[in-house]
């Protein structure tokens, strides 16, 4: 019972973690608010879930791919923007 649980919580916990980035990515594309944020934590994280997608294609494992790529187009998007706004001087 317990084992047919385990695919569930890690596609729960992808879910989850992706679209946690949903909320900075609204509030940075339009106002270009991204002045909090670190460039370096930014590109950090990036790369590290850009890793992540590396290591799920490894090992064929679909919930590591899609978790990780959403999760990478997404701080990636926000990472476009920090740059866009330190370019303009925001």
């Amino acid at each position: 019972m317990i084992q047919s649980l385990i695919p569930w919580i890690g596609v729960c916990a992808a879910v989850l973690t992706s679209l946690s980035y949903i909320p900075q990515v609204r509030k940075a594309w339009p106002r270009g608010s991204t002045k909090d944020l670190s460039l370096h934590m930014l590109l950090v994280l990036t790369a590290g879930l850009l890793l992540w997608v590396g290591y799920g294609l490894l090992k064929t494992d679909w919930v590591i791919i899609a978790a990780n790529s959403v999760g990478a187009a997404l701080s990636g998007s926000v990472l476009a923007f920090k740059i866009r706004d330190i370019r303009s001087g925001r």
